[in-house]
């Protein structure tokens, strides 16, 4: 089965957020929860000053990383993001750089050892050093049950799930070693939490990153890294969309894990960023859920 990784997913852009907008449109939000604003207004500037801190994203050409990368260049960051389409990562690029930020696109497969070596050198050549580091880059399963899923899918969702994540920590924490400090966070997934039938290899993946975490954090924390992991439920960005449509088939009736709200990738990097503030300091090793409450129902 071939690579159903974020290069294939605007083919099926078609679905979009009002095809899932509509599918939800007859469930209400819940009490607790607000309607998120939409993309553009001013809730998607970010409180927070980042200015001069130097800050990585990982699979920023679209979805969480896009909306996480241009939300820390607005708070006056300078933006170092990678991903694999390179004419996607150009247009992240150019959209920074019109609004007055400052951002620098390298075209990295985190499968490959060599290119996360590469794009961190490249980093330190430019920057001199790294704050902030969000990893990000995921591929989704295929829609299948775990018996027939293929070893190269396996492989694939894992290579770019876990061990890219893994990989980019390795160059990440020694550069922050040696400035004395910086803060990690990894995006993990509800699948992280709880089994959802048909996509074993994906949930493995976000199982392993919340581990990673944890690990991870107990062991530099002291020495002022300070690492943490988000688990995002439902949010509309063109990878759920997709996996909407391998899941059920048909963008207008969601399978039934699908959250009554569908977050917004804002939402998300706004989280990405508080990890990142001082106001998190005493927040380590520990994944926030940012489901609007589809754990609490899920256990």
């Amino acid at each position: 089965m071939s690579d159903i990784g974020r290069r294939k997913i605007l083919t099926t852009g078609a679905i979009g957020a009002a095809g899932l907008a509509a599918a939800v449109a007859a469930k209400s939000v819940r009490a607790n929860t607000e309607v998120p604003p939409e993309p553009g207004a001013a809730s998607t500037t970010p409180g927070h000053d980042f200015s001069g801190k130097v800050v990585v994203v990982t699979g920023a050409t679209s979805g969480i990383g896009e909306a996480t990368a241009k939300a820390f260049a607005r708070s006056g960051a300078r933006v170092a993001f990678n991903g694999r389409r390179a004419e996607l990562g150009s247009q992240v690029e150019e959209a920074i750089k019109a609004e007055g930020g400052e951002a620098t696109y390298i075209q990295t497969d985190v499968r490959d050892p060599a290119q996360i070596m590469a794009f961190f050198q490249a980093v330190a050549d430019r920057y001199g050093r790294l704050d902030i580091a969000f990893n990000n880059a995921g591929v989704v399963s295929p829609n299948a049950p775990s018996a027939e899923q293929s070893l190269e899918d396996w492989v694939n969702v894992m290579d770019t799930n876990a061990r890219g994540y893994w990989l980019c920590m390795k160059a990440e924490i020694p550069m922050m070693l040696s400035q004395g400090g910086g803060h990690i966070i990894n995006n993990a997934s509800v699948s992280g939490h709880v089994g959802f039938a048909n996509i074993m290899p994906y949930s493995m993946s976000k199982h392993a990153v919340i581990g990673l975490t944890k690990c991870a954090a107990l062991e530099y924390g002291p020495q002022n890294i300070r690492i943490n992991s988000i688990s995002p439920g439902g949010v509309d960005t063109p990878m759920r969309r997709q996996a909407i449509l391998a899941q059920n088939g048909d963008p207008t009736t969601p399978p039934p894990n699908l959250p009554e709200r569908i977050n917004t990738s804002y939402e998300m990097a706004r989280v990405v960023m508080m990890l990142a503030s001082d106001d998190a300091t005493s927040i380590l090793g520990t994944d926030i859920d940012v489901t609007t409450g589809m754990l609490t129902s899920c256990v």
